[in-house]
This record gives structure tokens, C-alpha cells and sequence, in this order.
């Protein structure tokens, strides 16, 4: 950290922050080392029913899951599930619609 510079335009990374590192209170470490432990206790219970010799069931992975889900499922909350094509659609009717009526105002004249 003692040999990074600040750039004139821009402001310190947090992962440089000292603060980031030195001042957390005792709440803040303590909330850090439950979701530590948690995450420690989802690893272990999906490494030891991945490693089960005797398991029959599937495993189920919610990362998984949600990583499947939100590869099939591009546009959750929207109506339209192919938004650029109807975007599209809209451009080049409006444009066909302006050129029918401007060759119809050149006819005209």
C-alpha cells in the first residue's frame, strides 16, 4: 500500500483504503466472520455430499441453478422477450413509412 499513488483525476481504490482494513468496528468483524463460517459450512456440506461414495440422489447446487436460470432467462422482467428485434421492427417501419410519404410529396409536386 506504501507505494501506491493517488491519480490526480481519480479517486483511492477501497481495496486500498486503510480504513477498509484497519478501523471496522466489532460488529462489523463479527457479521465478516459469520458469513465466513456460513460460507465454510456450504462448502463443506456440498463437498461431503459431492465426495458421498453411497449417494444415489442428485446434487442440488443453488449457484448452479440460479447460473442456469439466468443464462436461459435473458430478459426476466420484461414483456417482450426479444426486445432488439422489436426495436428493430419499430426503425424500419417508421423508416419505410417516412420514405412512402415523403415519394408521395414528391408526386404530388
Amino acid at each position: 500500500m506504501a507505494d501506491y499513488r493517488e491519480a490526480p483525476l481519480a479517486a483511492r481504490p477501497k481495496t486500498l483504503d486503510p480504513n477498509e482494513y484497519f478501523n471496522l468496528s466489532p460488529e462489523y468483524r463479527r457479521s465478516e466472520e459469520d458469513r465466513a463460517a456460513l460460507r465454510a459450512n456450504l462448502k463443506r456440506q456440498y463437498q461431503m455430499q459431492l465426495n458421498n461414495p453411497h449417494r444415489k440422489e442428485l446434487i442440488v447446487d443453488p449457484a448452479l441453478n440460479r447460473w442456469v436460470y439466468a443464462r436461459t432467462n435473458p430478459y426476466p422482467h420484461s414483456d417482450h422477450r426479444h426486445p432488439p428485434s422489436v426495436c428493430l421492427y419499430y426503425v424500419f417501419k417508421t423508416d419505410r413509412v417516412r420514405d412512402v410519404l415523403v415519394d408521395h410529396d414528391l408526386n404530388k409536386s
